[in-house]
């Protein structure tokens, strides 16, 4: 019989412990007050600062950003998947070269599904300290960051230079690059040509799904959000789906893949064979392959949930338009 270790399996929104110098952003003005969270998986962070809760991977990373109004993350590239959901606030996303490409606006609980290997930031336009959850692809979330090369030339007039190794050095601290180690070279103009600018007429439709269509259309079943029949369809790696109070009767069943519960609204009960808590909105659940349970929310109104289920795809195409 599968066991559950509530205190290996389970990140409380509450103990989530954040990272201030993650990224090589991390000191230059208008970036420099927001926290990255390793939830699941070692992620991307270019920092030995960083706290993982869970190492073991899935086949993907789920991490956090968390940042207070008019904080902004500067604009990078992924080769593999990156997904959000707005967990708290308001939230502007922007993409291309220069970040002038396109963009779009996400409430809480809209999940986007950036196109991959276009340079993408993002920004807390809301009044309050916001939340995103994210999902990276990939078990080692895709060898790390591409960044815009105004960016690694800003962090070097504020104390941060990135080594060719991926790791950060902090001039301010008294660092330097190790002996034999070359700062991370900006991306040629040749190179730079191979990230697309694609409009928000081609993205939104495509890449972007909203929190009141995902409560209808999961009044009698769980709503496949991302995935090859998902209402935005790709293969990432893993599977999004987005549930709701009647998605799923109470009843025991369990799966032969990871399964990643992400609550959004609400309190859910989550029950197996010896045991039973209470998932909370912010909590991450990494519900092993072949567990015996059943998830149901606990209390009368609002009640939404994230799952994210590792399928067999690759990590991550790129935007082919």
């Amino acid at each position: 019989m599968t066991t559950f270790d509530t205190e290996k399996r389970i990140v409380r929104y509450g103990d989530l412990r954040p990272c201030r110098t993650a990224f090589i952003d991390a000191h230059t003005p208008g970036s420099n007050q927001k926290e990255n969270f390793t939830i699941i998986g070692g992620g991307v962070s270019e920092s030995p600062d960083q706290y993982v809760h869970i190492r073991e991977t899935p086949g993907f990373n789920i991490g956090a950003a968390g940042q207070p109004p008019k904080c902004r993350n500067s604009l990078h590239s992924h080769r593999t998947a990156e997904v959000f959901f707005v967990l708290k606030g308001r939230w502007r996303f922007f993409w291309g070269r220069w970040g002038n490409a396109g963009e779009v606006v996400l409430e809480e609980g809209d999940i986007f599904n950036i196109p991959t290997g276009i340079f993408r930031g993002f920004e807390n336009i809301g009044t309050d300290y916001g939340m995103i959850m994210a999902i990276l692809g990939g078990d080692d979330a895709g060898g790390g960051v591409i960044w815009a090369p105004q960016v690694i030339e800003d962090a070097k007039d504020h104390g941060l230079v990135l080594g060719g190794n991926g790791k950060l050095y902090d001039t301010k601290k008294g660092q330097s690059l190790p002996e034999g180690v070359a700062p991370m070279p900006l991306l040629s103009a040749e190179e730079l040509k191979q990230f697309p600018e694609p409009r928000t007429a081609e993205v939104v439709p495509h890449h972007v799904a909203r929190y009141w269509d995902m409560m209808a259309l999961s009044d009698r079943q769980p709503c496949k959000v991302i995935g090859e029949h998902g209402k935005l369809r790709d293969r990432p790696g893993f599977e999004v789906e987005f549930l709701s109070r009647n998605s799923l009767a109470d009843t025991m069943y369990s799966i032969d893949r990871h399964e990643i519960l992400m609550p959004m609204r609400g309190h859910w009960r989550l029950r197996w064979d010896g045991g039973s808590t209470t998932l909370n909105p912010g909590d991450t659940a990494a519900i092993p392959p072949g567990l015996s349970h059943s998830l149901a929310p606990s209390m009368t109104g609002e009640a939404s949930l994230y799952r994210v289920v590792n399928t067999d795809d690759a990590a991550g195409t790129t935007w082919r338009g």
